[in-house]
């Protein structure tokens, strides 16, 4: 893989399941991840997340735009979801998408060029009104670190993302730091290695 991963993810104060979902699906020539906040909590958040984390499963070599369109067909008459997407790709390229409030930044290494990106999403909901998608292509460097986070988490984790620290470990800090508590959360956070990795 292109990339190395962590995780991390809690239910609601007083649930035992989390309607939010990360995904993570190898491809030949690249890696698509996904970070899917089913509306809500609870058991019908999950069936939201669970079926369009299935819609990705399916076939995710398909283009960003494609995965996100399968989705909203899927999740029709379910309560829907919020999802952010991205691909990276051998050829040192992400392209990433989202709708709703899935927030994604990328940070670059400290000695790649370029400088910090977010992902500004579109408003809507999967599996019920889903707006024009516009996917962005940005070139990544070895180190390069992608973070996904559910609205459970509060802005501001962006500081956390440090070079130093593996991607789970920071995982686990931006779940234990900037968790709201106040409604299901979830990160991924992925580590570019280079093409020849």
């Amino acid at each position: 893989m292109i990339v190395t991963c962590g995780s991390a993810s809690a239910p609601i104060a007083g649930q035992s399941i989390n309607g939010d979902r990360v995904v993570i699906a190898e491809l030949d020539d690249g890696v698509v991840l996904a970070v899917i906040d089913g509306l809500g909590h609870g058991s019908d958040a999950d069936e939201a997340a669970r079926a369009a984390a299935n819609a990705i499963q399916e076939d995710p070599s398909a283009p960003v735009e494609q995965l996100v369109e399968r989705c909203h067909a899927r999740l029709r008459g379910t309560r829907g979801c919020v999802m952010t997407l991205a691909r990276f790709a051998a050829t040192d390229q992400m392209t990433w998408v989202g709708v709703g409030n899935v927030e994604a930044v990328l940070v670059r290494a400290p000695e790649a060029p370029g400088c910090d990106e977010a992902l500004a999403t579109r408003g809507g909901i999967i599996g019920y009104r889903l707006p024009r998608l516009v996917s962005h292509t940005l070139v990544v460097a070895r180190g390069d670190t992608l973070a996904l986070a559910s609205d459970g988490i509060r802005h501001g984790f962006r500081i956390a993302l440090t070079a130093t620290a593996e991607p789970q470990e920071l995982a686990d800090r931006i779940l234990s730091g900037w968790s709201t508590g106040h409604d299901d959360a979830c990160v991924l956070v992925a580590r570019y290695l280079g093409a020849a990795a």
